[in-house]
């Protein structure tokens, strides 16, 4: 009998690559991982912003986070997966158009269109930058190592003084503002597209939709720009003795 759940298995696979490999099927993968980083945006962003706390909330935010090595990778490996999948759905999306459509318009113009749709592949992509930087800056301390070692009274890795001393560079900070205005433009119309995709457009949920998860997005694009705008004010300072 394995032959034969050898067999179902490779057909399986095989359904599921072309599926994947599909207008619908593609959108579909765009739909369920847009969600999916929506949620993890709304978790990272109520976490981060214990900075307005203090440094001792912050810093046992991520010590808690720490402690926890299995969920902290599973998130993380989680996370890349969802980013992989979104991006390679959206070139396999984008190809198959351009084979729909293979003569180019000679002019080009929007009709139903808006900006949040027509720039999302460049907002995609500073928002990609944006998350291998703030990977490099915070998670592997790559940017700046002697912020990395910091250690606060009590042990605990500092991660209260490396974020200002990260934002307290306005190139720094600004990099961050503008990526966060940019996916404000991304949230804007995928999750609208996202919910339709699903087939979760209706009547009763609709105002839902349509003021509940923008409130969410604006909630995370906001609260991620005030955090850096905060710091370059000055109402969010450094502990004494601190660098």
């Amino acid at each position: 009998m394995s032959w034969i759940t050898a067999g179902a298995s490779a057909s399986t696979s095989h359904w599921l690559i072309h599926f994947v490999r599909s207008s619908v099927g593609a959108k579909i993968v765009m739909a369920v991982t847009g969600l999916g980083m929506f949620g993890f945006l709304i978790g990272h962003i109520a976490g981060n912003l214990q900075i307005f706390i203090g440094q001792d909330a912050l810093n046992a935010y991520a010590e808690f986070l720490k402690s926890k090595p299995a969920l902290l990778w599973a998130a993380r490996l989680g996370l890349i997966a969802m980013v992989v999948a979104h991006i390679g759905s959206g070139i396999r999306l984008a190809a198959l158009n351009r084979a729909a459509r293979p003569t180019t318009y000679r002019r080009k113009q929007p009709l139903r269109s808006t900006v949040f749709s027509r720039t999302m592949t460049w907002s995609g992509l500073v928002v990609l930058a944006f998350i291998a930087f703030h990977l490099a800056h915070f998670t592997m301390g790559l940017t700046h190592p002697e912020h990395y070692q910091l250690t606060d009274a009590q042990g605990r890795h500092d991660v209260y003084s490396m974020f200002i001393l990260g934002f307290q560079q306005p190139l720094v900070s600004g990099f961050y503002v503008l990526a966060m205005v940019l996916l404000g433009f991304h949230l804007a119309h995928g999750t609208k597209s996202m919910f339709q995709t699903l087939g979760l457009n209706h009547p009763k949920y609709n105002k839902l939709f349509t003021v509940v998860v923008p409130g969410l997005a604006l909630l995370v694009v906001v609260g991620n720009m005030i955090m850096p705008l905060a710091v370059l004010a000055g109402f969010v300072t450094l502990p004494e003795g601190v660098m």
